[in-house]
């Protein structure tokens, strides 16, 4: 059962309950179990009711309770990128997909997870499709899975088919395609999407980076499509596929911030299979960038390590149109 601990920094006394949901983003319906559990709440190591007061220097323990119902399979191995009391990141490889389903029970990333930490519950902050490769966010608990939904905001690298332009917005809104369970289209009555992207490089193929507003099912995917630009080795969405058999797509970055407020940027570099299409020996001009931290100078506080390699020249970032990139991607 993972136990959470928290510091009581507030200078003036207040009921725990209040500290907990508004200074450790411990949600109502949390505290509600939590009030039900033996020792599911103490402060320095005693007892301790939602509604007693609590005063500077505290200790605030959180007992909260976990279980799995994946089947574990120790023979998957997939890189972890980052690891703290909230967070685990894994560079997930094309192919596997994140849950299981009836047609994959045993090869995905929960199964991996499933092995590697049976003593947690796989709860991904976010999600990926089976064949895009990349970054994949899992919460250690209920109380940073809640904490971290919405707030991770991905980089994607991305090959298209066709030559968009240097920069742009695609706003349209997504629906599914009739008589179809998977595939999805632009629709008038869709749910509104906004997927900003930037060229990065113009070869065969259009190197991308791209960033989402909203997270719609195939969503990158739908709006290359829909300006003429299918993702190579997209299929299903009328990409090229005779140079890729998959959807050529990468999550490569994002930021994170922990409970401490330091700010962590955490990366996956771009897999061979897409490398090799660039036409680039190195498609973002530093293949540093993939492999470690930068510090980013001026938008975010100095950035910490989460693997060993560090970037000793300060980046800045601009957002064109709302979207946020490396000045190396540009």
């Amino acid at each position: 059962m993972p136990v959470l601990h928290f510091l009581m920094e507030r200078q003036q006394p207040c009921r725990l309950d209040t500290f907990l949901k508004q200074d450790c983003g411990v949600s109502r319906r949390q505290l509600a179990r939590l009030k039900h559990l033996p020792d599911g709440m103490t402060c320095n190591g005693q007892p301790i009711r939602s509604i007693d007061t609590v005063k500077y220097g505290d200790c605030i323990r959180l007992h909260i309770p976990d279980t799995t119902a994946i089947a574990p399979n120790p023979e998957l191995s997939v890189p972890l990128l980052f690891e703290d009391g909230d967070l685990l990141v894994f560079d997930k490889p094309a192919g596997m997909p994140v849950h299981p389903s009836l047609n994959h029970r045993m090869d995905t990333l929960g199964n991996a997870f499933a092995a590697r930490y049976p003593e947690l519950t796989f709860r991904p902050v976010h999600r990926l499709d089976r064949n895009t490769s990349g970054l994949v966010a899992v919460a250690k608990h209920p109380i940073a899975a809640a904490r971290l939904h919405g707030q991770i905001r991905k980089t994607y690298l991305a090959l298209a088919c066709g030559m968009p332009e240097e920069s742009g917005t695609i706003t349209a809104p997504i629906g599914r395609v009739p008589d179809s369970l998977i595939a999805r289209c632009v629709a008038p009555d869709g749910k509104p999407a906004v997927t900003h992207y930037r060229l990065l490089h113009a070869g065969h193929y259009a190197l991308l980076a791209l960033q989402l507003e909203t997270g719609r099912t195939h969503q990158i995917r739908v709006h290359l499509s829909h300006i003429g630009c299918p993702l190579a080795g997209d299929d299903l969405y009328g990409g090229d596929c005779t140079a890729l058999s998959r959807h050529a797509l990468h999550c490569a970055a994002f930021d994170y911030t922990d409970t401490h407020g330091r700010v962590h940027r955490i990366t996956s570099p771009l897999p061979e299979d897409m490398q090799q299409l660039t036409e680039l020996p190195d498609p973002v001009g530093t293949g540093q960038l993939f492999h470690g931290i930068v510090r980013i100078s001026g938008a975010f506080p100095e950035a910490s390590l989460c693997r060993s390699t560090e970037i000793s020249t300060e980046l800045q970032f601009r957002a064109p149109e709302g979207l946020i990139f490396p000045e190396t991607l540009l």
